[in-house]
């Protein structure tokens, strides 16, 4: 069995990394191959490092642009790999361009593809993840997925029961083999931070960030937040952009205590997260993460492909309204919370699960 692995943006490396460690730990040829969709140091290179995943076999270098030139760059330098290289199994993981345009490139190839992290639904299609996901997984052989409610939704959806494997939230794996690394961090120290003393924000989404009167009314309350509970905002290159395009913003600079800082590596940012009261976040992982480390978390979004992390997680969906919004920061840090579980399966053992999905399926052709 010959399997590439692919990887595109930063929130794929996460997922990607226990995988080729236990592709290894098995003796399973394998290649990784990294799209280049995420491609400076701080959202691509420093995450290799801090997984202590392999270099890229092949990095294509896609970079920047539109959706549907990140997706037709891909496709077209993808194919050529899989050309060259023949593989029997193509690996991707999340919902990205990059795990699109090696779906289909796969698929009309007659190469199987195995998603990891199959299932998740928004509903919400006006997210380009939404369309990712659901095309994905129509074009996937193998279904892995994290929770009961991405078995539900292919069922739903016509998904053949055999294609349907749940295995877990890979990127868990990736927390609980690094959280206790993540304790040689001195990010606290150099921000002069106590454990507990701060939360933690993200802010990403196109939704949430493009319009400069929506991204105007989120900084608004969250520098309200900020008087209570200082905030570290570990800001992404296209929101930080955005921001600086935001002449209003400049008002709200001296407002409470919010730090917008470049991102960090994984490790430094596991620290932040691991020792924060709060994460206020956009961000699918961490939804996902903040649930697995039972902090509590607001997510700013109208809805979200993680339900579980509502329903049996520390997670609380906000929407974009301003009062909704403070009302759960304060809510958590007024110690008004549900009591919380840990997913089933979400144990750093789905790598292992999905290797044995693996090798089942290779068995049986």
């Amino acid at each position: 069995m010959k399997i590439i692995n692919v990887v595109g943006a930063r929130p794929n490396f996460m997922k990607m990394a226990p995988l080729v460690h236990e592709l290894n730990r098995r003796g399973i040829e394998q290649m990784l191959v990294h799209t280049g969709q995420h491609y400076d140091d701080n959202m691509s290179k420093v995450f290799f490092d801090d997984l202590r995943m392999p270099a890229p076999d092949v990095y294509l270098g896609i970079g920047s642009g539109s959706h549907s030139e990140q997706t037709a760059k891909v496709m077209v330098e993808f194919e050529k790999v899989c050309l060259e290289h023949k593989p029997d199994l193509v690996v991707v993981v999340g919902d990205v361009n990059s795990t699109l345009a090696c779906s289909i490139v796969a698929a009309k190839l007659w190469i199987a593809v195995a998603h990891v992290e199959a299932g998740l639904r928004s509903f919400d299609m006006k997210m380009p993840e939404e369309v990712n996901r659901i095309v994905t997984d129509r074009l996937t052989d193998l279904l892995l997925t994290p929770s009961p409610d991405g078995d539900e939704n292919l069922r739903k959806e016509g998904v053949a029961e055999e294609r349907i494997h749940r295995v877990g939230n890979i990127m868990i794996d990736s927390l609980f083999a690094n959280v206790e690394r993540a304790k040689d961090s001195k990010i606290l120290d150099e921000l002069g931070l106590a454990p507990k003393g701060y939360g933690v924000l993200t802010l990403h989404r196109p939704s949430n960030v493009d319009d400069p009167e929506i991204l105007l009314k989120l900084m608004t309350v969250l520098h309200e937040i900020s008087e209570r509970l200082p905030l570290v905002f570990s800001c992404h290159p296209r929101t930080a952009q955005r921001l600086e395009d935001l002449e209003a913003y400049a008002r709200l600079k001296d407002r409470g205590d919010l730090r917008i800082l470049p991102p960090k590596g994984y490790l430094d940012f596991m620290r932040l997260v691991s020792q924060s009261r709060l994460v206020l976040t956009d961000s699918g992982g961490l939804q996902e993460e903040t649930t697995a480390l039972r902090i509590p978390c607001v997510t700013i979004r109208e809805n979200t492909e993680r339900p579980i992390t509502i329903t049996e997680g520390s997670n609380t969906l906000a929407g974009t309204n301003p009062d909704k919004i403070r009302a759960a920061a304060y809510a958590a840090l007024d110690g008004d919370q549900k009591d919380t579980s840990v997913p089933d399966l979400w144990d750093g053992k789905t790598a292992h699960r999905i290797v044995n999905v693996f090798e089942s399926w290779w068995a049986a052709r």
